[in-house]
């Protein structure tokens, strides 16, 4: 499980190496927005067949909706659409904004933000145990995912889980390195493991500098804040 991509190829990368052979990957949402590599981010988990869900930033990628994001925010929305082709601003353009899938004999549900709001909802850990069987009544889940916040936790009510993995390519609880989850399934049971990736933040960095993207943005990945 993966969220908030965010451009970040080489995040990215580096946790498709770590995490090894997979059976499935679920993205919930932000593939797009804030970082230098929009295009190849969106090529490599389309092209690998990942199952995916809109964030906030990829629906203002492909609308041109920036009235609810600050200026960075913004800015980077403008630059990132110029950096996709047709086809891959198609491509975001299909994503819905939750899925619905089945492993294991679990239901698996997925949102950016929350059930509430789908792409702007912010559920932070403690909030995300207060609601969390708010959210399993509306859903139906046995496993509900949610992205958005940057910030990764997991609480349990019974046998049903309730996930965020973190951000791979924006992280913002501190720890620089590139965030997600790996789960095991088998039996019907949720096994999480979050893991922590370190990357070349430099080289990134520069890269964002070169396209013009704001500084702010290319600072905050040194400190994952």
């Amino acid at each position: 499980m993966l969220s908030d991509i965010h451009s970040n190829l080489s995040a990215l990368q580096a946790v498709l190496e770590d995490a090894g052979d997979f059976d499935e990957a679920l993205c919930a949402g932000d593939t797009v927005g804030y970082g230098p590599r929009p295009a190849e981010c969106v090529e490599l988990v389309s092209g690998r067949g990942f199952t995916c869900i809109a964030g906030n930033h990829d629906a203002a990628v492909v609308n041109g909706d920036v009235s609810n994001f600050n200026p960075h925010a913004a800015a980077a929305v403008r630059i990132n659409q110029r950096l996709l082709d047709r086809d891959c601003t198609a491509w975001l353009t299909s994503l819905p904004t939750h899925r619905t899938i089945n492993i294991e004999g679990l239901r698996i549900v997925a949102y950016h933000g929350s059930p509430r709001n789908p792409l702007s909802e912010y559920v932070f850990s403690s909030e995300a145990a207060e609601m969390a069987a708010e959210f399993f009544d509306m859903t139906g889940a046995d496993l509900l995912v949610l992205g958005h916040t940057h910030i990764p936790y997991m609480h349990r009510l019974g046998d049903r889980v309730l996930l965020n993995p973190g951000s791979v390519g924006q992280p913002r609880d501190g720890d620089p390195r590139a965030s997600y989850a790996l789960l095991d399934l088998e039996g019907g049971e949720v096994s999480c493991a979050h893991r922590r990736v370190g990357y070349d933040v430099e080289e990134v960095a520069s890269r964002m500098r070169r396209l013009g993207l704001p500084e702010m943005l290319a600072v905050r990945l040194f400190h994952g804040w």
